[in-house]
């Protein structure tokens, strides 16, 4: 068993790396302005350009695939010559941002900025703040004689300067877009790469990837758990009950019921449910507003009828494949030869039916958790509820390619998780099974 765990880590490890260059290539590829969707709609040219360079955009597909994998401070570290630190910057008991410095040789954190024509070097002090000392000396000479200098500015970037020949930066400020002149010419977006659990800043919200991600996944994990502890059992026990009455009145009433939650859309179910619910009876919320992180807590209502709309898709799922299960299990000789045998109905079905019969469902319920997580797109736009597939898709019209590619990791990791804990499992209810 051991081997075989070892084996399927190895061979997860290089799906995610297979499945990352994948997604990559298709974000890549899928229409979409990142600058325009930035600037708006009316940017000019010259902006957007600007944006891309900002961004790092411009640079070729394999060292920004590398860079989002492996990260980009090796690199800068190397065009600046000295080694790059990020440190995280508290403001209040809950903001907090993080901020690239270079290490100079005193040990000093330091960034550089460009004042009036002149090169300035930027140390941070013991209380936060910065002291700038004129560092002209730092300039070097190319090999067209043209002077420039690579360093770290206040934006998280790798920042190369031309003497003399500055660039136009755009910056959004309170007043509007501002064009400022002397800026650098290129830039290289400061990260430690997914490896090292840096995700990237998203482009549309500005924050960190891996917080908005953790705080969306936890609200998917809330709604997909409710779900599946509803569900999944209900789903079972009518399964099993169709199953052993096969072709009764209730393995009829079961299976139509079944068939009809399956084909329902999703966002057919959730109106109809809240037509029901809020706009008739009146007695649920038609919307999951979340004024707070922990609004679910505070108002459990919030949940029933998203959890509701996903467990009536579910449910019919699971029910009609447990009943096809239990029918062939019913139907085999071991079966047969056990109830020939005197056993019990209660000792047939928990020893022989069930282990058995299981094998199929348990399957498809580890294939709807990856679903549950990131795949209820439908019903959190129908509720407005904040969850993980909500973001991937606002994601993905905005074209935000570092939530995406993040978000689209997460849902792959899950995914070949839940395959390793399902063959787990298959050992565990049926001893025949053996892993080498």
């Amino acid at each position: 068993m051991a081997r075989y765990i070892i084996r399927r880590l190895l061979t997860m490890l290089l799906t995610m790396f297979l499945v990352s260059i994948l997604v990559f290539a298709i974000v890549e590829i899928a229409p979409g302005n990142v600058a325009r969707n930035i600037l708006g709609a009316y940017a000019t040219p010259e902006q957007e350009k600007s944006m891309q360079n900002q961004l790092g955009l411009d640079r070729s597909p394999v060292i920004r695939y590398l860079s989002w994998l492996l990260g980009s401070d090796w690199q800068a570290s190397r065009l600046v010559g000295y080694p790059l630190k990020v440190i995280t910057i508290s403001e209040g008991v809950v903001a907090k941002y993080q901020q690239w410095w270079a290490v100079d040789e005193n040990g000093a954190l330091v960034q550089w900025e460009i004042q009036d024509g002149r090169l300035y070097k930027l140390i941070r002090q013991s209380d936060g703040k910065t002291k700038a000392v004129e560092d002209e000396q730092a300039w070097k000479v190319n090999e067209e004689g043209r002077k420039y200098f690579w360093g770290i500015n206040n934006a998280n970037q790798a920042a190369l300067w031309m003497q003399g020949e500055g660039g136009v930066e755009y910056r959004l400020e309170y007043s509007g877009w501002i064009a400022s002149t002397g800026s650098p010419v290129d830039y290289i977006p400061l990260s430690k790469g997914l490896i090292r659990g840096d995700m990237g800043i998203s482009l549309r919200y500005k924050r960190p990837v891996s917080e908005i991600i953790a705080r969306r996944f936890t609200n998917s994990l809330i709604l997909a758990s409710i779900a599946i502890l509803v569900s999944i059992p209900l789903a079972i026990l009518l399964g099993l009950l169709a199953g052993l009455n096969e072709g009764k009145p209730l393995d009829r009433i079961i299976s139509i019921g079944g068939l009809v939650t399956t084909a329902s859309p999703d966002f057919a179910t959730g109106i109809i449910l809240i037509m029901i619910f809020a706009l008739g009876l009146k007695i649920l919320p038609g919307a999951t507003v979340f004024m707070e992180n922990n609004s679910v807590l505070k108002d459990p209502r919030l949940l029933v009828l998203p959890v509701l709309t996903a467990g009536l898709v579910e449910i019919g799922y699971v029910v009609r494949m447990t009943r096809a299960s239990v029918v062939e299990v019913m139907n085999s000789p071991y079966v047969r030869t056990a109830i020939l045998k005197g056993l019990s109905s209660r000792q047939i079905i928990f020893k022989h039916v069930l282990p058995n019969a299981m094998m199929a469902p348990i399957t498809v319920i580890m294939l709807h958790v990856n679903w549950f997580i990131g795949g209820l797109v439908v019903v959190e736009s129908v509720f407005g509820y904040p969850g993980l597939g909500n973001l991937i898709l606002n994601a993905a019209l905005y074209k935000d390619v570092y939530t995406i590619e993040a978000s689209s990791m997460v849902l792959i990791l899950l995914a070949v998780g839940t395959q390793l804990f399902a063959d787990l499992i298959y050992a565990l209810i049926n001893p025949r099974i053996r892993y080498s």
